[in-house]
């Protein structure tokens, strides 16, 4: 399994941090990657990313929690995607909590690994530690 968390705190309530947080539409403005959303319901969106060839992708995810305004998570629906032949499962969660003069905003992804892909965990971690510090550095763009 390859699992990673970063925490920051931010100069914002709360509460605006989960107005942002909670609206995928939003998502392509502070999570790394995102071009556009498609297919936004109360539990389930698709995150549409542009490889360097131009070529769109398409991940779909479903709700598991959102327990307004302190957590929030969500796990990418892999089988029957490209997705499937790396990973077995992957499971990202924002979780918030006040702070002195702010929310302190903490990222956590976990993905389970598929055959070979599993001797690349470290990996994996490694990159999933920097997209969570990219996603945190959009919400600190954002909300200042």
């Amino acid at each position: 399994m390859a699992a990673a968390q970063r925490r920051r705190t931010l100069a914002t309530p709360p509460e605006e941090v989960w107005r942002l947080i909670e609206d995928p539409h939003h998502m392509p403005r502070w999570w790394p990657g995102v071009a556009r959303m498609e297919g936004v319901s109360s539990d389930r969106f698709t995150q549409v990313f542009i490889t360097k060839h131009g070529r769109p992708v398409r991940a779909d995810f479903r709700l598991l929690a959102s327990d307004p305004p302190w957590r929030r998570c969500w796990e990418q629906e892999i089988a029957g995607t490209p997705f499937e032949r790396v990973l077995r499962e992957s499971i990202t969660e924002i979780v918030l909590e006040p702070a002195a003069g702010g929310t302190e905003v903490t990222i956590g992804q976990r993905q389970k690994l598929r055959g070979y892909s599993r001797t690349g965990g470290f990996l994996m971690r490694r990159a999933a530690a920097e997209k969570l510090d990219e996603a945190l550095d959009g919400l600190e763009r954002i909300l200042g």
